[in-house]
């Protein structure tokens, strides 16, 4: 923990259903790390995935934590309902130059592995290439699908 901060544990349930027993356990490891350093216990309900999301678990789930006496020290917060900070947040990361869109999908990950030499090894995950970084061609005319940060320049800027 850095001087000066506050120790802030948390526990980010998905509402899918009901919590099961390794997720009582991991939210009460959770609150007692969090009293165990005089900090503050937090509860992020993570309802992004909304197909997968299961109407009325988010509710179920708050209840079984109350029921269990781990009640958070904050209000809760609902990740569907923080979409303009994020977006404020991205736009600040595009602003800066850290951010940039990415047209790739999977296939096309692997593709830019194999092209290289580089045949996926069994069970193995491939990282991003930077195959839609600005210096390398950008998207192509392709339409984004997603945001990649450019850790390299993020490093440099910082002086990291």
């Amino acid at each position: 923990m850095r001087p000066g901060t506050a120790y802030r544990g948390r526990f980010a349930p998905s509402p899918t259903g009901l919590l099961h027993a390794g997720s009582l356990v991991a939210a009460l490891a959770s609150w007692l790390d969090a009293r165990a350093h005089g900090g503050a216990w937090l509860v992020r309900i993570e309802d992004v995935d909304r197909p997968r999301c299961v109407a009325g678990a988010d509710a179920a789930i708050l209840e079984q934590l109350r029921a269990c006496s781990l009640t958070p020290d904050e209000p809760v917060w609902w990740q569907s309902r923080r979409d303009a900070a994020y977006a404020l947040a991205l736009q600040r990361l595009i602003d800066a130059g850290w951010a940039y869109p990415c047209a790739c999908t999977r296939q096309d990950i692997e593709a830019a592995w194999l092209a290289r030499g580089m045949p996926r090894e069994r069970h193995s995950a491939r990282p991003y290439p930077g195959t839609c970084r600005p210096e390398h061609g950008g998207l192509r005319g392709r339409a984004p699908r997603a945001w990649r940060l450019h850790v390299g320049r993020v490093i440099a800027d910082r002086g990291l």
